[in-house]
């Protein structure tokens, strides 16, 4: 068995994404609360263990169709570096260990992330072929990390906060289908079913939606006076600047690279979109802090 070979069948890089599970720790200033620290990294541990079994699932599923894919065919199931059956024991230990940690955390966040795990096998069954839903559930993906984080651990969630997570979520989800349309459109590659609904034109223009509500949403609470009473500043308007760099850094690459599939990938592959994220973060926390 090789273990390299597992590993990147879980595709570890994806954890990325449970990130979003610590935004309520952020800006509901608990960082400082050791049990509720405690708690939130149980939850995206949680997250990050059943996210990998549901991309084992996925990837058990697709293998057939990967294998003319012309970078999915060097995952470990298309490529045949692990078979079926080894996939099948990973990815039921990972469930199990994943469900485990969550009923740690909490029963809500236990409740989250069966709701999440649920949710990825509809889509995985049949919802991801329906145009415009299938990128609703990713962003829904998303959300549930974020209420995981807030809800799952008593910190009471933000609206502008939550409108920006549905906002950024949906913006990369439409751009992720924006490259693979356009990866599809330039190969022999056979398209992904829904992919036949969609246009570039259409793309664009829910991607332009969504890049907007992004820097309407979070700007607005920024200056929200909710949000400068809660935080005690009003300086959170100065990180503005890292949103918009950041959405226009990511529309770079997707229109002008064959970035867009894996954000993830792309945020570790690219300077200027690290730096940013790192920055905004960094100067978040010290305006918080």
């Amino acid at each position: 068995m090789n273990s390299r070979e597992m590993l990147r069948l879980l595709r570890p890089h994806q954890w990325l994404k449970n990130g979003f599970v610590f935004v309520g720790l952020l800006f509901g200033h608990a960082w400082n609360d050791v049990a509720t620290v405690q708690t939130v990294v149980l939850a995206a541990l949680a997250f990050c263990l059943v996210s990998s079994a549901i991309y084992v699932v996925n990837d058990l599923a697709d293998r057939e169709a990967d294998r003319l894919h012309p970078h999915k065919k060097f995952r470990p199931l298309a490529a045949g570096t692990v078979t079926a059956g080894q996939g099948m024991v990973l990815g039921l230990l990972c469930a199990v260990a994943g469900f485990a940690l969550a009923w740690a955390a909490s029963p809500t966040v236990l409740l989250i992330v069966a709701l999440y795990g649920a949710l990825n096998l509809l889509y995985s069954w049949r919802l991801k072929h329906v145009v415009i839903l299938d990128v609703f559930i990713i962003a829904a993906g998303f959300m549930l990390r974020i209420l995981a984080g807030t809800v799952g651990v008593g910190i009471p969630p933000s609206s502008w906060l939550l409108l920006t997570g549905l906002m950024v979520t949906l913006f990369l989800g439409f751009a992720k289908r924006r490259s693979e349309l356009a990866v599809m459109e330039h190969s022999d590659v056979p398209a992904r079913k829904v992919l036949q609904n969609y246009s570039l034109p259409m793309l664009d223009l829910m991607i332009g939606v969504c890049a907007t509500g992004v820097v309407m949403a979070y700007s607005l609470y920024t200056m929200s006076a909710d949000t400068i009473a809660a935080h005690r500043t009003g300086d959170l308007l100065y990180t503005v600047p890292f949103v918009l760099y950041g959405l226009f850094r990511y529309l770079h690459l997707t229109f002008s690279t064959d970035a867009g599939e894996d954000p993830a990938r792309d945020l570790l592959r690219d300077p200027h979109l690290l730096l940013t994220v790192l920055g905004w973060a960094a100067l978040t926390f010290w305006l918080l802090a």
